[in-house]
Parts: C-alpha cells; structure tokens; sequence
C-alpha cells in the first residue's frame, strides 16, 4: 500500500497556541506541591486568567517551560507523558476520529500548530519494500539553550505516548535522544492500523474544524499574531496599548512601527480581535450582554453600534 506523509503544519516554535498549554503545565506543577504564582512571573498571565484565556503566545508559554524547568529539571520526559490525544482540544478530536493511524498522524503532523509543541517533528518513510519504517526527528536546536533538552524530552515523550495511547499494544517505537536531538522509529505497516473509533466520530468534520482554527492564525504572523493574542487577553480592561508593549517589552512608539511595518495599526487590530471574538462568542450561544462585558463594553450599547459597523447586522442577529 502506498503510503505518504505530509510536512508539518508549522516548520517554526513561535506560534499562537491553545492556553490548554499552560493549564497543562500549572496542574502538573500543583501536583507536585508547587505554587502557580511564580510559574507565571514574567509571562503577563495572572492565576485567575487561566481559566478564561484561551490562546497565549509561545513567549509567554515558554516563560512558564522555563519556570518548570528551573523548579523540577527532570521533568520533561514525566510531563510528555502526561498527554493524551484528547489534550490537544480539535485537533486531538480530529485524530480520535480517524480510522487508522496513518490518518491521525496525518492530522498531527497538518495541524501541529495546533499542539503545544516547542520540538517541531518532521516525519518520512525510510527503507525497502516491506521493511519500511517512519523516522520522526525532532531537533531542538533552534530553542533556547536553558530549555532546549527539557522541551525536547517532554514533546518526543508526548509525542511517542500519544501514538502509543492511539493503538492498543503500541506500535513497537524506539526513541532515541541524543543532544539536542531525538528520533522516533516504528514500522510503517502501523500507519494501516485501524483504531478504535467512537460512535458517530466524523472524521471529515472534525479536519474541517481544524482547518476553520488553524487558518486565521497562519494568517497573522510574528509581531501581529502576538499582539491579537495579547488584545484578546486584555479585552475585559479595554486592551491599553501601553499594557499590550510591556507584555512584547517595547515601547508604545516601537509598537507601533513594527505594525506600520506590517500594514496595520493598533487600534485596526483591537478591532479585528473584537469582531472576530463577538462572532465566535454569539455563535456559541453566549448572552449579549456577557459578551460585551467580555470584549471590554460597560453596556451592550457600544457592541450593538459595533457589530452594526462589522456586519450591517445587530447582535441578535448572529444567534
């Protein structure tokens, strides 16, 4: 049979990526007896946005790496293997749902940037006929030496727990870390496993709704895509620029540069954020007035004349 393997979805670490990431890492923390607080020095997040951010920037993830790592040193590989399909929200909801195994690795390697990884694998078929083999490589050398051999252990370790969670029995992997390295190799004839699906899993659904996540994140890229998701983070207190340079450590005046260099301005992002978050916020379901409260209105008044201007439409009519 033949088979192929596609690029990953992101070739670089320093993507928007699921807040689940950091939850993720505070609940190991606490339980190892750990204080959340200083996890999240630095990283412009507070114990009580944990639960109601949704997307944070890689820095502001790998503030919190570097705090674990500083704090428990060997617990990269230990936090690897903690993660199942099922942490990774759509995507690993898209991987459930795939009939084999070579369909869910599709689905990870497509949309990775839709993980949490830091260690980006890349993934080929090596060897004869019949005795044909996936190498996955991960290579670390790209990421900050103080976190580099903690983040390659824990995302090899989630990555080859996760495949392994997938197929009852395995898939008989090796891993292999070496450096700033490491390499995954099981046979090929495993990517034709089928899995154990749930009733009514629509698989063709759930890569769609990947897609409709992943692509208006890979729209804005570098300094735009870190400031929409420092907006949408501070949107409940109106977003101040001043608070969105501090969290990137730039002045105002630099800020703004670097979004002139890119086309757009400040208050077009808070904009676009704002819109972008209403439409998802209503789509759900969501009481107008919470979701004016969410996106920073002291009255649904200002949301109204708002969605007018985005849709031509009020907000009842996007329920």
């Amino acid at each position: 049979m033949s088979r192929t393997l596609p690029p990953p979805g992101a070739t670089a670490w320093d993507f928007p990526r699921s807040a689940a990431g950091v939850r993720h890492l505070v609940a190991y923390a606490e339980r190892a007896g750990l204080p959340v607080e200083p996890l999240l020095v630095g990283s412009g997040l507070r114990v009580e946005d944990l639960d109601r951010v949704q997307v944070v920037t890689a820095a502001q993830e790998l503030r919190v790496v570097r705090a674990l790592a500083r704090l428990l040193p060997d617990s990269g590989a230990d936090v690897g293997r903690r993660y199942t399909a099922a942490s990774f929200g759509v995507m690993g909801w898209a991987m459930r749902a795939s009939a084999t195994l070579g369909e869910a690795v599709g689905i990870a390697l497509s949309f990775i940037d839709l993980s949490f990884a830091f260690v980006i694998p890349q993934a080929r078929l090596e060897g004869e006929t019949g005795e044909e083999r996936v190498v996955a490589e991960l290579d670390a050398t790209a990421l900050p030496r103080d976190v580099r051999r903690w983040l390659l252990e824990r995302d090899a370790t989630a990555v080859a727990t996760v495949l392994t969670s997938l197929v009852p029995g395995g898939v008989g992997l090796v891993q292999v870390v070496e450096g700033d390295r490491a390499t995954l190799t099981f046979p090929a004839r495993e990517l034709d496993r089928p899995l154990v699906r749930e009733r009514g899993a629509d698989h063709a659904a759930a890569a769609a709704a990947c897609q409709a996540l992943a692509l208006p994140r890979r729209e804005r890229t570098g300094v735009v895509a870190d400031v929409r998701v420092l907006v949408a983070q501070r949107l409940r207190e109106g977003a101040p620029m001043a608070e969105v340079a501090a969290a990137l450590g730039v002045t105002e005046r630099t800020l703004r540069r670097r979004l002139a260099a890119e086309g757009t301005g400040y208050r077009a992002l808070v904009e676009e954020v704002r819109s972008g978050l209403a439409a998802e916020l209503l789509a759900v379901g969501l009481p107008v007035a919470d979701v004016a409260a969410r996106l920073g209105y002291a009255e649904t008044a200002p949301l109204t004349r708002a969605h007018r201007r985005w849709t031509g439409r009020p907000p009842s009519a996007a329920r």
